[in-house]
């Protein structure tokens, strides 16, 4: 494979900052939709158009949570699908290109203007959202897979690596909550999905002009046809060690669904929340509501650099995947303790109004939860999962976060219905009870990643290497009982 030479930049392979940048633009195209999705669903127009103008403020709020939980449930399924056709069928980069060009087309379905299409407002606004839902699945397995394959065997970059890489993340996630939240809250929601459209474009231009020069030819040819042609077309199949990496990967990516259940009521409640029960006011000018979800993204660029290199700087002492995954949900159910700070100081209140620092409290710690547990948990899947299924396992990473994200909605619909009290404390009893289990049982599932934590495997010239060497001992046993 042709892997290019065009040197580092801050320690790290310059393909690192392209696969940043058109992150960044991917990011801001769908945090812009995100942060705002609750908010259009609910406006008095779209109500009209959805048929809702009848229901209650609970009842709307209620439609609109499952709207989203719905919506970010398939694009986080779609991934599943999408990794598993750059692995045997288009490769890497062929996906990526394919996904941001459907899900610059959703955006741009969504902003077009009811008057240019009188009695279809409805049909474009699922025609949008579905084919974002298809372009994200194209999208985001593939582009998280690639940055993992930047690093060869042992290198200690790569979580540190990610951990920058998703700051490219949370810079889009700032660009689409200001520019995106501000126009369609400002001005118009359909200027608001065309800028989020716009920002799409701009990162398959980014990728289209200069993925050779710094990316050489890694991702073009599908991981399972590469894997096949050198290994003469034979297909083992799994090792015990494969089959132990994988579970570890499934465990792990099941116990994010908690984590996630509470990390997005950002979207949903504590939007809703934000909106209805905060003080935005700050002399005399309202804040955008949408502008308070750009505080996670903030944090994550202020604390991704520190968290990168301490890492790195603990050497031997860094604590595994399975130690930080635990102290996520520890930072999570911290977070959900500021907004039952919140809960209790509006009480039972009408007009009484949070104050907004409660909420900055909540994102801050969640915002140290994700750095633990989400960079952390894409560098696993690279690290771990078979060369010839890796874009497929990072496409279940997300299938779990979908699930998450779906009971996130759910959960949502009980803040308005027993009350923020009620359902932000369950919130901190599941993250705890949920990092104590993991911490509980973080020895085996260490032993079942078989010294991969060691930095062991995991770019596609060692991938291949390690399934030739496999392939090789199965020949050799066969000639054997022959």
């Amino acid at each position: 494979m042709n892997k290019p030479h065009t040197g580092e930049f801050l320690g790290h392979p310059k393909g690192l900052f392209l696969l940043f940048g058109t992150e960044m633009w991917e990011r801001m195209s769908y945090y812009g939709l995100r942060g705002i999705l609750v908010l259009y669903l609910t406006h008095a127009t779209t109500a009209g158009v959805m048929g809702w103008d009848h229901m209650s403020t609970q009842e709307l709020q209620a439609n609109a949570l499952s709207y989203l939980g719905l919506y970010a449930f398939l694009v986080y399924v779609t991934p599943v699908l999408g990794g598993w056709l750059a692995d045997n069928i288009i490769g890497q980069r062929k996906a990526i290109i394919i996904g941001g060009i459907t899900m610059m087309l959703g955006q741009f379905a969504l902003a077009t203007p009811y008057s240019w299409i009188p009695g279809l407002e409805k049909a474009f606004l699922f025609l949008g959202l579905g084919l974002l839902i298809i372009g994200n699945g194209f999208f985001k397995p593939n582009i998280s897979t690639m940055v993992g394959d930047l690093y060869e065997e042992g290198d200690h970059r790569r979580d540190g690596a990610f951990t920058i890489f998703y700051m490219g993340i949370n810079l889009g996630s700032i660009l689409g909550y200001f520019i995106v939240g501000t126009i369609a809250e400002k001005i118009d929601y359909q200027y608001g999905f065309l800028a989020a459209g716009i920002g799409m474009l701009l990162g398959v231009i980014l990728q289209l002009v200069s993925s050779q020069k710094y990316l050489g030819d890694l991702g073009r040819e599908p991981s399972a046809k590469l894997s096949q042609s050198q290994t003469q077309g034979v297909v083992e199949p799994l090792t015990k060690e494969e089959r132990d990496r994988i579970k570890v990967i499934l465990i792990m990516s099941f116990f994010t669904i908690v984590f996630w259940m509470g990390f997005e009521q950002a979207a949903g409640s504590m939007n809703l929340f934000a909106k209805n029960q905060t003080d935005l006011v700050f002399f005399g000018w309202e804040m955008p509501a949408s502008w308070l979800q750009s505080v996670n993204p903030l944090f994550i660029i202020i604390l991704a650099p520190f968290f990168a290199s301490l890492w790195i700087k603990m050497g031997e002492n860094e604590p595994n995947s399975t130690v930080k995954f635990s102290l996520a949900f520890f930072f999570l159910g911290l977070g959900f303790l500021c907004m039952v700070g919140a809960a209790l100081q509006i009480g039972d209140s009408g007009t009484v109004k949070a104050h907004v620092m409660w909420l900055v409290g909540a994102y801050l710690f969640h915002t140290i939860g994700e750095l633990c547990l989400s960079p952390i948990g894409l560098s696993m899947v690279t690290k771990l999962a078979p060369m010839r299924y890796l874009s497929l396992m990072m496409g279940m990473w997300f299938f779990f976060s979908g699930i998450g994200n779906y009971a996130a909605a759910e959960v949502g619909k009980l803040v308005g219905e027993t009350g923020p009290l009620q359902a932000f404390g369950g919130v901190v009893i599941a993250s705890f009870v949920s990092g104590i289990v993991l911490f509980l049982i973080r020895e085996k599932l260490v032993d079942w990643m078989h010294g991969a934590e060691d930095g062991q495997v995991h770019t596609v010239e060692e991938k291949l290497e390690e399934e030739l060497s496999v392939t090789a001992t199965h020949e050799g046993v066969a000639e054997t009982r022959n």
